[in-house]
Formats: C-alpha cells, structure tokens, sequence
C-alpha cells in the first residue's frame, strides 16, 4: 500500500493535490514522493537480495537462502537470458514477475506436540499415593519441531512444583579430627530431620557417607602406627580413608543414627580436605548409593577448604579423575590413581545427575564455599552450628532456597541451531536472555511459563534429524525436542530422473527446472563441460555484426547467454544476447520513466495517461482547470498537465496571473465612486466608462459576500476624493458579468476635539514646572544639609591653644620665712 501511496504522488503530483489551494508546496511534495519511493524501493531491495545473491540452483538451495525467499516452479517462468537461479526471489518478487501462488514453493516450519501430560496437582497426605515417575511436573514431555533456516519456532514450557514430591538426601560429612565435636551432633540427626521433613513431604529417604583424603604421602602419614591410628595421644582414632557410603538412602531414621554412632574420627596432616573425590562418587554411582528419580540433595558438611584438579601432583598423582564410579564395598579404591576433579568437572556430573548441593561449613570458610556456589548451579551454602537443631533447620532453609527457584538448561545444540529463552515468572516478572532461563520465589503449587525460541542457521550436512533436551536443574524431568531440518522442496521429491525434458535425459527434471547431471551443464543441461569454452558455441552468443559476446553483459554457456547480475538485484539484463535490461531507459525526476511506466528492453511503455519518451507528459487535464471551469482560464493550452499560456502577459499554474495589470480593486476603485457616491474623476464619463458592471448597494460590510460562492470574488477597500474609506467586491459569474456589491456609507474619520487637547497641554506645563520646584527645593534641602555637618566636622576637629599669657601676673604674693623649719 506504501508503494501505490508513493507512486501517487510521483506520477502527477498536482492530482494529488487537486483539493487544495497551497500550490507552493508543489515542488516540495513532488521530492518528497521520489524520496519515498527510493526508500520504499531500497526496502524491497534489501528483502530479495539475500534470495538472489544465495544464486541457487535448485529449490532446496533457495529456501536455505533465507526464511522469504520462494522458489518458482513454473515451467515458463524465466524470460530469455535468464539463469535458472532467477526462480529464487522474496515471495512479493516472484508474484509481481508473475508467478502464481500455486507454483511458489515455500515450506514453512511446523511444531507437533507428541506428549503432553497435565501437570500434577496433589496434596501431602492425600490418600493417593503416586510413584516418582508418575509425577509431572514441566510440560509439553515431547515435541517434533520442523525447522527452516532463519525461521524460529516457539515452545511454551509450563513449569509447576509439585505438593508432597518426594526427596533424596545425602548427608556427606568430613570425618577429620577437626569435626569430633560435629560428629556427635550427627548422630542424633536421622530421626529428628526425618520428623521435619515428613513436615515438607511424606516420601524421604536419608543416607550416609563421610571422607577424609587421599591415602599417600603428603596428605597423610604412611607409617604403619598411624595408619592404624592418624590420631596422637589416647585418641583412638579410625584408619585415614578417601570416601567411604556408610549407610545407602533409606526410609528408616533409626538405622541413620545407629550406623552413624558407629563411625570414628579419623585423620590426615593438611588443612584441605579430600571432598571433591567424595562428592564425584556420590553424583556417579547412583545404584550404590540408592538414587532415585526424585529430588537429590547432598548436605556436604565441612570445617575446611578443599583440594582440586592439579593438587593431587603433591602426591604423585598425575592421571586426570575419569568421572566413574569406583566403589568396592561402598569404599572409593582409586584415590590412589586419580586425580582430584574439577570444579567444572564436579558441576558436569552434578547436573547430568541433578543432584542439588548444601554446602554446611564453619563460619571461618563460609567466604570460600560462598565463592563456590557462585560455579555450581542450585546449590546453597550454610553456617555450621553446635546445635543439632541448627544443622535441620540449615538443611530445611537451604532446601526451600534451592526448591524456589527453576532454572532452564538445554544439552549441546546441533551446529547452526540457537535456542533463546522468555519467562513468565510470578507477579508479572518476565526477563529475556539468560534472565530467561529462570524464575524464583516460586512457592508449592505455583505454576510459571517459558517461552523458548529455537532457530536453524544452516542445515545439517547429511540432513539428519537432532534431539536436544531442556530441564529444569535439579529435577529428572525433561523436555525432548526432536529437530527436523527442511532442507529440501516438496517439488524435488516428484522429480523426473533422467527427464527427456532435460536434453534427452541428462538431468533431474525437479521443480520447474532440470537439476543436470555430473558433467553436463546448461539450462537444459544441453552441453558437457568438455563443450563450454568451444568457440563454435559462442558464434550462438553475438548478435548480427557484432564481436562482444552476450552484448558484454553475460556468459555464453552451451550456445546460449545467461546473463550477468547486477549489485542491485532489481536491475535485470534479458534478452537473447542480454542486449536488453530495465534499468537504462529515459528519467523524469530521477526517476526511470518518471514513475508512470515500466523500463522494458530500454524503452519505456507507459501507463495510461501518460506519454512522451520518460513518461513524464500527463494527458490528464485536471491539474490545469481553473476554478472557474475553465482549462488555464480560457488564457492557454493545457500541455502535459501543465499550462502554457498564449496570452504573455498572464502567468501561473492556471494563467490566473499577470504581474503588470493592475488589480481588480485598483481598476474599478473610480467606476465605483462615481455610480455609489457621484463623485471622483469619472464624474462627467460616468455613462461611457462605468456602465460594464451591476452595482447593488448594502447597508454594512457584513452584508458584502463572503467567500465560498461559487463566482470568483475580490474584497476591496479604497479611498475616495474625501480622503473617507469605501467598501465593495467585484465578482465575475459563469455568464461573464460583473458584479459590484458597495457598502453604501463610506467611512470618514471624524476631526480632532480641540478643547481636550488644550487642556491637556496646560494640565501638562503646570504639572511640569510643580515638578521643577520640587526638584530644585530637595536639592536645596540637601545641599543645606551637606554644609550644616561639614560645619559641625569642623567645629568638632578644632584645637585651641592651652598656654599661660607671658605678661600674666597672678594677684597672689607667696613669702617664705627663711627661719621657718616646719615645726
């Protein structure tokens, strides 16, 4: 629809805007619809040139080229010239080159659910009791997925955690002589966990096992005495081992304790301990341990670190650990021989056997083991208290942790496929990459979707079929995808082998088109290679009186020319000696045949109304009517939707202009004065000069026309001999009259009051020579003031001479009696 929106407006702009009046915009609007359309083509471009770059030779090449490309059966499909690699196109190519929708082989990928059993919805204590197996809890169990490359196809998993599911647990506990006190706090822990977590499920089974390290030289003392006894002093201590199965998971929380209060601590001389080798046997040998397919815990209980892979060179143990269970008697035997495993190799088999870790360590390495859980899906970490109490309350938090949140994994992807995952988690929650994956804070009974994407990128090369699998970690159930790749056409599977329409029977004939045999080229598979440089072939290539093969513009295979293509996949050469193409014909606007035609053979065959060499002269008048009826207002001829005037003094779109006549109002202003008010130049030739019009007089200028009539109409305001203002139009009707509506009182401006403005005048002198005085009177007041304190600063700074006269004689005569001794 875009495109005929563009092409709407670059075919003839005007037609387009045959309703409005704005016609300067006229150019601006012409660019703009050759902008859209070079875009809009550029799009259509991009979309086919993946399929025709792909150059496929067969239906089954073309739809690996992308998810639109289609491949034409149509026998008669390509023109002269063409490669067989023309069938292949986007799907809205092949239609616009006439194909049929029938011929156009498009498969598309599918999805078909092959188990799909609802999700469990049970009670703890209900009468009914299910088995493991019985119990679901992700669905749809099992698809088929037909894929085609580069389109994906998406599943919706639903995930719900059941009520009353049963659980495995494991509790593997470090038996150094560092845990003692640990230890006797275990051995009260069968009975009480199997009450609390009857609390949680109603099917829990507990089991055993303890390690200490490796048995050779550094990680523990070879003599003979403390191999006996690891302990010092009257510590009677059992023999150092790597991992020991004490007791397989069992329903009976009594028989927890009693095996458990048999066990003894033991020793070794490291601070790391040997759990890795513990752990790696209790995830591998799941007969001896007792696994089921229900939810696994394993409590791995600790007071120090851990060795590693690489670390079991101290003693010198250098094979890598093989991953397999090596159980004597419920005793690893190969500690001796492999190595310890790593972190990566611990996380493979946990998961492979969804066994879900609680690492109960002392507060001095809970940074360590917290580190740790950063590596290995669904496990938890929690501190190691004195308290029995303590250790199943640990037990029971790290579970409920674990248990509320499911995380998505898939096994190993075929090469060329891609998974992506959405989810749907609780409370409008939803992620997309590998936030996908998951959901938490899920509680019993709540119910979450995850919407997974699968896409093929290229087929497989023998075009087997693929399974991949996805789980939830930690849990046994699974969803199998079985991947079917389309890689082939419906069509190739009724082809004709040996076909008699491929050049008596040298190919397949599949699809609309001959699929050659070995050695055998051509369109119709006509020619042998040994055939294809032979110069008496190319003669069938040059046109009459020519030298250049296929007109330059493509090879001659067989005797014939396939022509070459082009960068853009839009320009095409054709033709018999490709001495034709769709691209080379005459431009309008910049554009092939102006937009009005189609480029055939480099000439342009244009649409309907429309002619001339780029087709870019319109027959259609409409853009050239005036809007009084009239073609270029009866002023020219309409000349491909243009007007061109015969009168030159008149201009514009319609010859509605003329830049050196003068106006309508200017024109009549004296007619009008004369016949309305009976004065004005035309006084005396008022009856040979103004008697061309009709004059109706109203009593306002709201009484005047207004526009919207259909007559064309002109407002005026002019000035009469009296200098007073006049109103009027003048409109010419379909009959050619004038017509003068005149506003019978003209408006004179009235003359000035002259007793306002005298008393203005005097009111403004008094008020200004008042405003005189009191400006000079604060300025004397201030002034006075200055000179009032500079007299009072002075008077204040004068000094005054304090000496005696020295002609002065006091009145008083003092006498001193020269005998007087002052008695």
């Amino acid at each position: 629809m875009q495109f005929y929106f563009c092409l709407l407006i670059t075919i003839n702009p005007k037609i387009w805007l045959s309703r409005f009046v704005f016609q300067i915009n006229l150019k601006f609007l012409t660019w703009a619809g050759i902008l859209c359309c070079l875009i809009w083509s550029g799009f259509g471009q991009q979309a086919g040139s993946d399929c025709i770059k792909a150059n496929a030779k067969s239906c089954g090449e073309c739809i690996q080229a992308g998810p639109n490309c289609g491949w034409c059966k149509k026998t008669d499909f390509l023109q002269e010239g063409e490669p067989t690699s023309a069938r292949c196109d986007d799907l809205a190519a092949l239609r616009s080159k006439g194909c049929p929708m029938e011929d156009i082989e498009n498969p598309r990928g599918s999805k078909q659910v092959l188990e799909d059993r609802e999700v469990t919805n049970r009670k703890i204590g209900a009468a009914e009791k299910l088995k493991p197996e019985a119990i679901t809890q992700i669905q749809p169990q099992k698809l088929v997925l037909k894929l085609r490359v580069g389109e994906p196809q998406t599943v919706s998993l639903k995930f719900k955690r059941a009520e009353d599911y049963p659980i495995d647990l494991y509790y593997l506990m470090d038996l150094s002589y560092s845990m003692k006190d640990d230890l006797e706090n275990v051995k009260s822990l069968g009975t009480a966990l199997m009450q609390e977590m009857q609390k949680i499920t109603s099917d829990f089974r507990i089991g055993f096992g303890s390690f200490v390290e490796k048995t050779v030289m550094p990680y523990i003392s070879t003599t003979p005495a403390k191999l006996r006894n690891p302990c010092t002093g009257d510590q009677d201590c059992a023999s150092p081992f790597s991992y020991k199965n004490v007791l397989s998971l069992t329903s009976e929380g009594n028989r927890f304790n009693e095996l458990v209060g048999k066990q003894q601590i033991s020793g070794n001389l490291d601070s790391p301990e040997g759990g890795f080798d513990a752990i790696m046997q209790v995830a591998v040998c799941g007969d001896q341990i007792g696994w089921r397919n229900v939810t696994r815990l394993l409590v791995f209980s600790t007071d120090a670190g851990f060795h590693f892979a690489g670390d079991g060179k101290l003693g010198g143990i250098v094979l890598p650990n093989d991953g397999r269970c090596h159980l004597e008697n419920n005793v690893y035997t190969m500690s001796h021989y492999y190595d310890y495993p790593s972190i990566a190799h611990l996380v493979q088999k946990l998961s492979e056997n969804n066994i879900q870790t609680i690492f109960a360590v002392t507060e001095e390495f809970q940074a360590v083991y917290k580190e740790l859980k950063n590596l290995i899906p669904k496990s938890a970490v929690g501190t190691l208290s004195s308290n029995s109490s303590y250790v199943i309350q640990l037990i029971i938090d790290a579970y409920n942790s674990l248990s509320s949140e499911v995380i998505l994994e898939n096994s190993k992807l075929p090469k060329g496929v891609a998974i992506s995952y959405k989810s749907y988690c609780k409370n409008g929650v939803n992620d997309t990459q590998e936030d996908g994956r998951k959901c938490s804070n899920i509680s019993i009974g709540d119910e979450v979707r995850f919407e997974i994407n699968v896409t093929a990128y290229e087929c497989p090369k023998k075009g087997q079929n693929e399974t991949i699998k996805i789980k939830p970690l930690g849990f046994t159930e699974e969803v199998e995808i079985n991947l079917q790749f389309i890689c082939e056409c419906q069509c190739q599977s009724e082809g004709e082998p040996n076909s008699p329409a491929c050049h008596e029977g040298n190919g397949t004939f599949e699809c609309g088109a001959c699929r050659c045999n070995e050695g055998r080229i051509g369109r119709l598979c006509e020619c042998s290679t040994d055939e294809v440089n032979s110069e008496d072939m190319d003669a069938y290539c040059r046109r009459e009186n020519s030298t250049e093969i296929c007109s330059n513009n493509g090879e001659c295979i067989c005797g014939q020319c396939v022509c070459k293509k082009r960068e853009n996949t839009n320009e095409v050469y054709s033709g018999k000696y490709c001495e034709c193409d769709n691209f080379n014909c005459d431009r309008s606007n910049g554009l092939i045949c102006g937009g009005n035609g189609i480029c055939k053979c480099r000439v342009c065959e244009c649409f309907p109304n429309f002619t001339g060499s780029a087709c870019d002269c319109s027959l259609d008048t409409t853009p050239c009517m005036a809007s009084n009826g009239q073609i270029c207002n009866g002023r020219g001829t309409c000349e491909c939707g243009t007007c061109n005037c015969t009168d030159p003094k008149f201009q514009g779109p319609t010859c509605e202009m003329c830049q050196t006549c003068l106006g309508v109002c200017a024109e009549h202003k004296d007619c009008v004065q004369c016949r309305a008010f009976d004065k004005g130049e035309k006084k005396e030739t008022r009856s040979q000069e103004c008697m061309h019009f009709n004059m109706t007089r109203v009593e306002s200028r709201d009484k005047l026309p207004q526009p919207g009539q259909p007559d064309p109409l002109s407002h005026c305001k002019e000035k009469d001999v009296d200098d007073c203002w006049f109103y009027f139009t003048y409109s010419v009707n379909s009959n050619g009259e004038a017509n003068v509506h005149v506003v019978e009182t003209p408006e004179c401006p009235s003359g000035p009051d002259i007793i306002p403005i005298v008393a203005g005048v005097v009111a403004g002198i008094v008020l200004i020579g008042l405003a005189l005085l009191l400006i000079w009177k604060l300025l004397m007041i201030i002034h006075d003031r200055r000179e009032f304190a500079k007299f009072e600063k002075e008077k204040m700074n004068a000094k005054w001479d304090t000496g005696e006269n020295p002609i002065y004689k006091s009145a008083v005569t003092t006498v001193v009696n020269p005998k007087y001794e002052g008695k």
